[in-house]
Formats: structure tokens, C-alpha cells, sequence
């Protein structure tokens, strides 16, 4: 896959102080009523494929905000692997939230951001007004199941092929990289090329939040997250929650079902032509569900305060 080369940091950032230490990127899009924040996936990825939100959410009734979290591209890099752990991470979310002066907002997160920001609901939640958990199901058990489930369909010899250098250790070897591709192709993004803002974000990387809270890769996860499991604890997230997933994802649509179950006033959407970045690779069913569910919700709270006001 071609990287594009690293650009300019895009202009008119805020920087928040978190840990009292060190300095973290956002950037507010629009200045309609409706707010959003967006935690980006990773761990270790950057805002910049978030960047079709400004194709499909009008500024004049949206106002969302980039955030890179500690680590990442645009923000401070500490060398101390101590501070990549969910549970830092999810403190840090609410030290942002209220660096930005935020409250009764949604809360977006796409892959490691749907679970971080399910942690933050877990939390936080009163200070929200929505939750949006993007291609996350509920444990990383699940998660792992799945894509060596998804793996498996590949033909027999290159499963082997790719399970004798995970043995090795060898994943850098390019046999390896080139079946690893043809996965990302099939259930990150389907889109071939990838998008460049997609390219650009992982040719930012933090490899080293990556590799300690995921692993060396999407398909081997060996890090500081990997016992990860709020199954239990879902029925405590009372917010309008709505749960997205493409049908062709690394994460299970029945299990996003599940959780719908589970969230007392949550609605699921499934991207039928998505993967994992379904806002690129099914970006008209995705952003219609994410619009339908942020219009709802705005409703009831109309209606809501107008039956309080009598």
C-alpha cells in the first residue's frame, strides 16, 4: 500500500493540557447546535480519517471536534509505556471533555474509540447526551474469535502460511505482509486504493501504543487490552446509543446485535457494503443512520423539554 507523505498539521489547533503534563490535539469543525466529539481507533491512530465527517455533516448544523489522544500523531509522544492503558486513556477522554468545555454532547468512537468510549459511558455518562460506538463489539475475546474466524476463509495453505510466521515471529517478512494486505482489503476498507486520508493516518501510526495496548497487528493480539470485556456491565449505559458495524467487518455483526440487546435505548446499524471504516467504504448508509439516530435523539429532547416547560 502506498503512505502518503506526513503534511502540515491543519491550522487553528486547541491543545489540552492533560495529566497535568503533557498536550493533547483538537480542532473544531462547524458551529451547528448539534456536538460531537470523535475518539479515533488505534490505539495509536490520528483524527485524519475522520476527515470525510466534513463531506457529510453539514457545519451549519453540526459542530465536531478532531481529537488525537496522548501519543498519537498530532499530540504529545511520552517514551513511558505506562501511560498506555485503557483506563488512563478513558480519564484522559473526560479531562479533554471538560478542556473543551463540553456537556450534553455525543460521544463518537470508531474500533479502539468504541471502546474507550463505552468505558468513558460507563464512567461519565452524565455528561452525555448520546453515545455512538463505530465497529466495536463488547469484548476483545469476541473480537479475536471473529477475525481468525474470517481468516480461516482464506484458502487453507495461506492460513498456514501466515500462522507459521505469527510462530516465528517473522511478521515483517513481505509473504506475510501481502496476505495481512489482502485481509485489510477485504474487512478494514475495501476501497482499492484506500482513501489517502486513510493512507495518511496510518502512515501516522504510534507504533508504540499500538503494540502495547493492541499488539504487532489486527489479526495478533497480544497487548495490555486483551482481557478486555464489559458484556456485563452494557446494561448500565443508559444514553441513546446507537451501534454501527459493516457487514463485512472485523468485528461480528451478530455480536453488535447483542449488544443492542443489551443497551436499554440503543438502535444498530449494519453497513451492508462496509467493513471496518464503513464511513468510507458505505459512507451513504452509514452517515444516514448516524444523521437519522443524532435527529431522534434531538427530537425527544425537544419534546421532552417542551412537556417540562407546561
Amino acid at each position: 500500500m502506498t503512505v502518503a507523505q506526513p503534511l502540515t498539521p491543519p491550522l487553528d489547533p486547541q491543545l489540552i493540557t492533560v495529566d497535568g503534563a503533557y498536550q493533547v490535539w483538537t480542532r473544531k469543525i462547524g458551529h451547528g447546535p448539534i456536538t460531537l466529539l470523535l475518539l479515533h481507533g488505534g490505539p495509536g491512530c490520528t483524527h485524519e480519517y475522520f476527515e470525510c465527517f466534513e463531506q457529510w455533516l453539514s457545519p451549519e448544523a453540526y459542530t465536531f471536534y478532531y481529537y488525537d489522544q496522548l501519543g498519537s500523531f498530532y499530540s504529545d509522544q511520552p517514551d513511558d509505556a505506562s501511560l498506555w492503558t485503557v483506563e488512563r486513556f478513558r480519564e484522559e477522554v473526560e479531562q479533554v471533555r471538560a478542556g473543551l468545555g463540553l456537556e450534553q454532547f455525543y460521544l463518537f468512537g470508531n474500533s479502539w474509540g468504541g471502546m474507550l468510549g463505552i468505558e468513558y459511558a460507563l464512567k461519565y455518562q452524565q455528561h452525555l447526551k448520546g453515545l455512538i460506538v463505530s465497529n466495536m463489539t463488547a469484548s476483545i475475546a469476541d473480537y479475536v474469535g471473529y477475525i481468525n474466524e474470517l481468516r480461516g476463509r482464506m484458502p487453507a495453505e495461506d492460513v498456514a502460511t501466515m500462522q507459521r510466521f505469527e510462530a516465528s515471529g517473522d511478521l515483517e517478512d513481505p509473504e506475510y505482509q501481502a496476505l495481512l494486505t489482502q485481509l485489510y482489503n477485504q474487512h478494514i476498507c475495501r476501497l482499492v486504493p484506500w482513501p489517502e486520508p486513510v493512507q495518511r493516518m496510518f502512515g501516522h501510526l504510534a507504533a508504540p501504543v499500538y503494540t502495547t495496548m493492541q499488539g504487532p497487528n489486527e489479526f495478533v493480539v497480544t497487548g495490555n487490552f486483551k482481557d478486555w470485556n464489559r458484556w456485563a456491565d452494557l446494561h448500565r449505559i443508559m444514553v441513546p446509543t446507537l451501534l454501527s458495524v459493516g457487514r463485512h467487518d472485523s468485528m461480528r455483526p451478530a455480536d453488535i446485535e447483542a449488544m443492542g440487546r443489551l443497551i436499554p435505548k440503543s438502535r444498530v446499524s449494519i453497513c451492508e457494503n462496509g467493513s471496518h471504516l464503513s464511513m468510507w467504504d458505505d459512507p451513504e448508509t452509514y452517515f444516514t443512520a448516524l444523521k437519522g439516530f443524532l435527529a431522534e435523539v434531538e427530537e425527544g429532547q425537544a419534546i421532552a423539554a417542551a412537556a417540562g416547560a407546561r
